[in-house]
């Protein structure tokens, strides 16, 4: 796959956010750190409860709940961004949950400077394993 030369590569998850910048040439990809913002908007109801037998449970749908979370503050955090005029072009890379979740939220502005977007997780890895997978890809 081509990544332009300077273009950023947004590395999401549910749970993380990793910005990076391709500073090598567009089939060898070599990804710098930019930025790893943190987001922690507290979820409606994510707190632990104890069902009826008393038993302490965090419901599963309260993860999904803060991982769909997690990815539309990504988004909206991107949405500035490229409105800002700071995203000349964008390759997101997330997993297909995450990254469908993601999609409707994409303003006009961040949209027009998507030049692609890979649907696998890849937030744990290194910088040189995620540059693999894209130039592989």
């Amino acid at each position: 796959m081509k990544i332009p030369h300077n273009a950023l590569v947004a590395v999401v998850d549910g749970e993380r956010f990793r910005l990076m910048r391709n500073t090598g040439p567009i089939f060898e990809p070599k990804l710098e750190m930019v930025a790893e913002p943190s987001f922690r908007t507290p979820v409606p109801g994510a707190e632990s409860r104890s069902d009826d037998r008393g038993t302490l449970t965090t419901a599963g749908s309260q993860t999904d709940l803060a991982e769909v979370a997690h990815g539309a503050e990504v988004v909206d955090w991107l949405n500035a961004m490229a409105l800002k005029g700071e995203i000349e072009q964008l390759v997101v890379v997330a997993d297909p949950r995450t990254l469908g979740e993601m999609r409707p939220h994409y303003h006009k502005a961040l949209k027009d400077k998507i030049v692609a977007e890979v649907a696998k997780e890849l937030t744990w890895e290194s910088p040189l394993a995620i540059a693999e997978a894209l130039a592989a890809a």
